[in-house]
């Protein structure tokens, strides 16, 4: 299963939780206003549980490509 899609006709081609019209970048937006995922699953009913796992999973993966390069002397 594939927990995001981009369709350009759906939310003008956002990343969204598969099968459903809902912008990944709200449950950071959720999560950065302190929400909880499960409030988050509350405001977003179409949303699974096993959706939020996989995009936080490919976030966590994805940080080492983002983070600065320390040089240790």
């Amino acid at each position: 299963m594939n927990a995001v899609t981009v369709n350009p006709k759906v939310q003008g081609g956002l990343p969204c939780f598969a099968g459903t019209r809902v912008p990944v970048a709200s449950l950071f937006d959720h999560l950065k206003r302190g929400y909880t995922v499960e409030q988050f699953l509350e405001d977003f009913p179409t949303v699974a549980k096993d959706q939020i796992d996989a995009v936080l999973e490919m976030a966590k993966s994805d940080i080492p490509t983002h983070a600065e390069r320390v040089t240790v002397r």
